[in-house]
């Protein structure tokens, strides 16, 4: 899934041509012994990292979370402020820029890390899915 993102974000679309530098997921997968989970941005409705960006390079578009990289000044608070971890703030020769995931809002096929999950242990879901499995879960 890391690699998908990175290469859904790269303007070659082609993973052979991505290198060590230019690698940084806009999914983090973390893996202990008894367990893998997947680091995303929860495209929060009222966006803790959007809030404190001193220069509102975050803002909400469509029901998403996006960066406009010409705007950040990459200070970190957005990574502070995260409550999911999902803010990535990356050094390049031109300065620190934050990144997170967007949903893939370029592609049609939706999130690529979704499509390239060999165990669709990813699903990308609105917040009906989410209260409906809720009701379904709970005993009566």
């Amino acid at each position: 899934c890391e690699v998908a993102c990175v290469v859904s974000h790269q303007e070659q679309q082609n993973s052979a041509a991505v290198t060590t530098a230019d690698f940084v997921p806009r999914i983090r997968v973390i893996k202990e012994d008894s367990f893998t989970t997947a680091t995303v941005c929860h495209q929060c409705e009222d966006a803790p990292c959007a809030n404190v960006c001193p220069v509102q390079a975050i803002r909400r578009d469509r029901g998403h979370i996006f960066v406009t990289s010409s705007r950040c000044i990459g200070c970190k608070s957005c990574m502070l402020a995260c409550p999911f971890g999902a803010m990535t703030v990356v050094a390049s020769a031109s300065g620190a820029q934050a990144i997170k995931c967007d949903l893939c809002w370029h592609r049609e096929a939706g999130p690529a890390c979704v499509e390239a999950c060999p165990t669709s242990a990813l699903q990308c879901v609105d917040a009906a899915h989410v209260q409906r499995q809720r009701l379904y879960s709970q005993p009566f």
